[in-house]
């Protein structure tokens, strides 16, 4: 007979922006010269996950694209402009996961329906589980990490800083605490 703790059973969970334990990053070569990093300050979302079936695991997260932040004011009110995200046509993304692939090891593939920009195209996020169990305040959290690359045009962001400026890379930190 094989025992399984409480905490290892399907639970739901909200993903930790207030504690600012999650962050949505970028990074993308200006003009092939050097790299731009940034980050979206604004998002929110939720995900389930049992340990003891991986397969199972659901992520929804919605994306203020206004937040960006590349610790420039002016390159991000460009950044924010119609030639980029045109956050006043486009004031959410969102991501929404269609299945959850347990690689061994702590390691998955999320895929899901990312729509930016206006445009919902699926994506694949290589994904890595850092941890789970109980915190200093009574709860219990989970952590993972992602990495995608995503092809500007493919989401209709048609602005060409040049040939080496035309993916952008995302890195997700993820912490949620259980409800």
């Amino acid at each position: 007979m094989a025992l399984v703790s409480p905490h290892l059973s399907a639970a739901d969970y909200v993903i930790d922006t207030t504690g600012a334990h999650a962050f949505i990053q970028f990074k993308i070569k200006h003009l092939g010269y050097s790299w731009l990093l940034g980050r979206f300050d604004k998002f929110s979302g939720s995900f389930s996950y049992d340990e003891t079936n991986p397969a199972a695991a659901k992520v929804s997260v919605k994306i203020d694209p206004a937040s960006i932040d590349s610790n420039h004011a002016e390159r991000d009110k460009h950044l924010r402009s119609k030639g980029f995200l045109d956050v006043d046509q486009y004031p959410e993304a969102a991501f929404v996961s269609t299945s959850f692939s347990d690689q061994g090891n702590g390691k998955a593939l999320l895929k899901g329906n990312l729509t930016l920009h206006g445009v919902t195209k699926e994506i694949t996020i290589d994904v890595n589980h850092i941890g789970a169990g109980d915190d200093p305040w009574g709860g219990y959290r989970s952590g993972f990490e992602g990495h995608t690359q995503l092809t500007l045009k493919d989401f209709g962001i048609q602005s060409d800083l040049g040939p080496a400026s035309q993916t952008v890379e995302l890195y997700l930190s993820i912490e949620g605490i259980r409800q």
